[in-house]
């Protein structure tokens, strides 16, 4: 894959993550909290534990797309971590971020 198709697509997977991490922020209402509901209690923990989770899968998420931003720096783009062997196209395409062949990470 060439360097600007890369670059194009780790772009594009940076912007979705940061959007969906910016989506999970915290939003006030402006509606006053009713706290002695226990079902809003409840469905308020539950969302808060959600994004808390979301929220972390997605800086895991930037923190591959980081690692493929300096593999391209690196000239390594494309290559295996674990093998060095090329990763071809298509899964590149798929997944931008891939660091591993689909049998290394089969395996």
């Amino acid at each position: 894959m060439d360097d600007d198709r890369a670059r194009e697509l780790l772009t594009a997977e940076r912007r979705r993550i940061e959007q969906a991490l910016d989506r999970l922020r915290p939003q006030d209402d402006s509606e006053p909290a009713d706290e002695y509901d226990p079902a809003n209690l409840a469905a308020d923990l539950y969302q808060e534990e959600l994004d808390e989770g979301r929220t972390e899968d997605l800086r895991e998420q930037l923190a591959a797309v980081e690692r493929a931003e300096q593999r391209l720096a690196d000239g390594a783009y494309g290559l295996s971590i674990e093998s060095g062997r090329p990763i071809p196209d298509e899964r590149l395409e798929a997944v931008p971020t891939a660091e591993l062949t689909v049998d290394e990470e089969r395996a």
